[in-house]
């Protein structure tokens, strides 16, 4: 076994790469390494093992024989394990297009159960205009103070507030003043509109004070309200800010709120939003992703593939470790994988007649790339290769209960989102019937309490031909809930 670095782990490529791919890798991984912009300690060292891999592996004698060096490639190499099923045995050749739905599921081997858990550099970012007073603020407050006292040795914290201005109320700092920040966030009074961008500016610029590759870098952000004629600068910075390794969430409390504008702020890092209804809710939720973000194994999880003319992704849709609906081009933004669930996504195919014309399909061909904060500076990277056979007669073999289970919660979010595309159209009378379907398959699920919000919302939309505020979110983010317990096991 040669005793010199793996130069294709220290690139995250693979063995197989193309030469673009090795240059591309290579500037990649320059920009993030360069000694001019990282002086944490042992990065200046990977930034000259990277310029020895690129050296090597651009030459092709020179990668020739460093290949012939190399042990055979092994599996369990690799820091984490994945697993695929799906919705058919096999394709039939046909002249039809066929659609196929694969569950993929990614998580730690267990072999890397004592990784360090990585310390946070959180920084929490509070809506305190005038219609956050009274118990939403008291909640915010309240909550925010649970997280101070909950924090471990190492994690990092601060506080932003914003309105039309934005103010630091705990900064980012080695130690926390716990009894000062406590005071601090108390003191918070509401006052003013909603500028959120003012917010995000101050909250990335604390982060970035304690910005580290080791740490999980990621943003809390908590408004009641919509935020007016800054939207596209905050898409910006979201941008900017998953480039650098900081992840964005977003909380919106109440129903005045803009989510598809929330949802694309998150997106952008690959997380998500979430719709907190009522104010006393505020510390579960917040709680709950405190907890997630403290027990991240891998983050800045991105799935690459090859674009086919016979097989197109129409559809992606994260069920776990938080449900989103993802964006399907290439790369897809999946977020973080826990140390304790799967990452789990749902994909939906159209197969054409095109890709069965050989004993077996090529579905998807792509790649899983991850960064681990505890273990290296590095990209690490895993094949993900979905092929199915093709057989003349089809194959009734049933797909796996989890899979059955996902793919009806899938239908009833899909129902609550087409209805929702009908009356942005116009066609309030479609979106309106369509209601009434889903309340059916609601209540066939047992899922009584969401029916009858579904049919209040679909006399409603007849009545007055647009969906109330908390009605909307209610079926959003209502059937977007119902896939993760499909996976984690239903309501009796």
């Amino acid at each position: 076994m040669t005793s010199s670095p793996d130069y294709y782990s220290l690139l995250g490529i693979f063995r197989d790469a193309t030469q673009d791919e090795i240059k591309h890798a290579y500037f990649e991984a320059a920009q993030r390494l360069h000694p001019d912009k990282n002086e944490a300690p042992g990065e200046t060292e990977i930034f000259l093992d990277v310029q020895q891999a690129y050296e090597t592996l651009s030459d092709p004698q020179k990668r020739a024989v460093y290949d012939a060096s190399l042990p055979p490639e092994d599996e369990q190499a690799q820091l984490m394990v994945g697993r695929y099923s799906f919705s058919r045995e096999s394709l039939v050749r046909t002249n039809e297009k066929q659609l196929l739905y694969a569950m993929l599921e990614w998580k730690p081997r267990e072999s890397e159960d004592g990784f360090n858990t990585p310390p946070l550099n959180l920084c929490l970012v509070l809506d305190r205009s005038t219609s956050m007073k009274g118990e939403k603020m008291d909640m915010v407050k309240a909550s925010a103070i649970h997280i101070v006292r909950n924090l471990r040795s190492g994690d990092r914290l601060s506080v932003v507030t914003f309105s039309d201005r934005a103010d630091v109320v705990v900064p980012a700092s080695a130690v926390l003043d716990q009894r000062r920040a406590e005071t601090a966030i108390r003191s918070i009074l509401p006052s003013g509109g909603t500028e959120i961008f003012q917010g995000l500016k101050t909250g990335l610029a604390e982060v970035r004070k304690s910005l580290a590759k080791e740490r999980v870098n990621h943003i809390i952000l908590l408004t009641d309200g919509q935020t007016y004629g800054d939207e596209p600068q905050s898409l910006i910075l979201a941008e900017q800010a998953a480039a650098l390794g900081v992840g964005i969430s977003g909380f919106g409390i109440g129903d005045d709120w803009n989510d598809r504008f929330l949802d694309s702020l998150t997106a952008k890092s690959g997380n998500n939003s979430q719709y907190v209804a009522e104010p006393q809710h505020i510390q579960r939720f917040l709680e709950r992703k405190f907890k997630e973000l403290s027990n991240v194994f891998a983050e800045d999880v991105v799935l690459e593939y090859r674009k086919s003319k016979n097989v197109h992704l129409n559809y992606a849709f994260r069920i776990q470790p938080n449900e989103a609906h993802l964006e399907s081009q290439s790369p897809i933004k999946l977020g973080t994988v826990l140390r304790d669930e799967p990452l789990r996504l749902l994909l939906e195919f159209e197969v054409h007649a095109g890709a069965l014309l050989e004993d077996e399909a090529t579905v998807f061909q792509g790649s899983l790339k991850y960064d681990i904060p505890s273990h290296s500076l590095t990209k690490n990277k895993m094949r993900v290769l979905l092929k199915r056979k093709i057989t003349e007669v089809a194959d009734l073999t049933p797909p796996p209960p989890v899979l059955i289970n996902a793919l009806i919660s899938l239908n009833l979010y899909r129902m609550q989102e087409k209805a929702q595309e009908e009356v942005d159209a116009g066609q309030y009378e479609h979106a309106s019937r369509r209601l009434q379907h889903l309340a059916t398959h609601l209540l066939s699920q047992g899922e009584r309490s969401m029916a009858k919000t579904v049919i209040l919302e679909a006399e409603n939309l007849k009545r007055k031909q647009e969906f109330s505020e908390e009605g909307r979110k209610n079926l959003k983010y209502g059937t977007r809930a119902l896939l993760l317990s499909s996976v984690k096991g239903r309501k009796s």
